[in-house]
C-alpha cells in the first residue's frame, strides 16, 4: 500500500510540475492544483491513518489517532481552493487585458 501511495504522490507531483512549466496560464493553474493535491495526500499519508480508534487520548488506551495531519490537510484544502480561485481570476484578467493567455504576455 505504501508503494502505491508513493507512486500516486509522485505521479501527481510530476504531472503538476510538468503543467507548471507550460507557457500558458491555465495549464499553470492546473499544475498548481495538482501539486497541492500531491502535498495534501503526502501529509495525509504521513499521519498514519488509523481506523476505529479515538482521536482523543483516553486513560487506559494505548492507541489513538493523531488529529494533527487531518487538521493540516483540511486547512491546506481551504487555502488551496482560495489560491486556485484567485489565480483563475488573475489569469482571466490577464487574458482580458493582454488578449492572450501566454505566461509572459506575448505570443512565442
Amino acid at each position: 500500500m505504501e508503494a502505491l501511495l508513493a507512486l500516486v504522490v509522485g505521479l501527481l507531483a510530476g504531472c503538476g510540475l510538468y503543467l507548471l512549466l507550460r507557457a500558458r496560464t491555465f495549464p499553470v493553474v492546473l499544475g498548481i492544483t495538482l501539486l497541492s493535491y500531491a502535498v495534501n495526500l503526502f501529509l495525509f499519508a504521513m499521519g498514519r491513518l488509523r481506523i476505529g480508534v479515538p482521536a482523543i487520548i483516553e486513560p487506559g488506551r494505548s492507541t489513538y489517532a493523531d488529529p494533527l495531519p487531518q487538521a493540516l490537510v483540511l486547512t491546506a484544502i481551504v487555502i488551496g481552493f482560495g489560491m486556485t480561485a484567485f489565480v483563475v481570476v488573475l489569469a482571466l484578467r490577464a487574458r482580458a487585458d493582454l488578449g492572450n493567455d501566454h505566461v509572459d504576455g506575448r505570443e512565442p
